[in-house]
C-alpha cells in the first residue's frame, strides 16, 4: 500500500471531509512518531504495538563480491513489536481440536 492509498483509506475511516485533512493528520502523526524515536524514546499503543529506538552494535560481515571482511558501524534503528490484539487479528486462531485418546488420570 502506498502512502497515498493509506491517506485515502485513513480519511474515509475517520470520515474526514477532504483528502487534505487526512494528509495533514497523517503527516502530523508520522512527524510526532519520528521526533519521539529520534530522541530515543518509545511509543506504545496498547493492543496495537510498540515503536522503539534501539542501538545496533558494530559488526563485521563478509563482502559477497570481494570476499573480504568489512565493518558495519554501530547505529540506531527503529523497531516495532506488534501487540497481542494486532497479532490475533493477523493470525486468527483456528478452533483447537480436543486431543484424541487422552484421558485424565485421577
Amino acid at each position: 500500500m502506498t502512502k497515498k492509498e493509506f491517506v485515502e483509506l485513513f480519511g474515509a475511516k475517520a470520515e474526514l471531509k477532504t483528502k487534505v485533512e487526512a494528509e495533514k493528520l497523517t503527516k502530523a502523526f508520522l512527524e510526532t512518531l519520528e521526533e519521539v524515536l529520534v530522541k530515543g524514546d518509545s511509543v506504545a499503543f496498547i493492543g496495537f504495538g510498540k515503536f522503539e529506538a534501539a542501538k545496533r552494535a558494530e559488526r563485521t560481515c563478509i563482502n559477497p563480491q570481494t570476499k573480504k571482511p568489512m565493518k558495519i558501524a554501530a547505529r540506531k534503528v527503529a523497531k516495532f513489536k506488534p501487540g497481542k490484539n494486532l497479532l490475533e487479528k493477523m493470525n486468527p486462531v483456528v478452533e483447537k481440536k480436543a486431543a484424541k485418546g487422552k484421558k485424565k488420570s485421577k
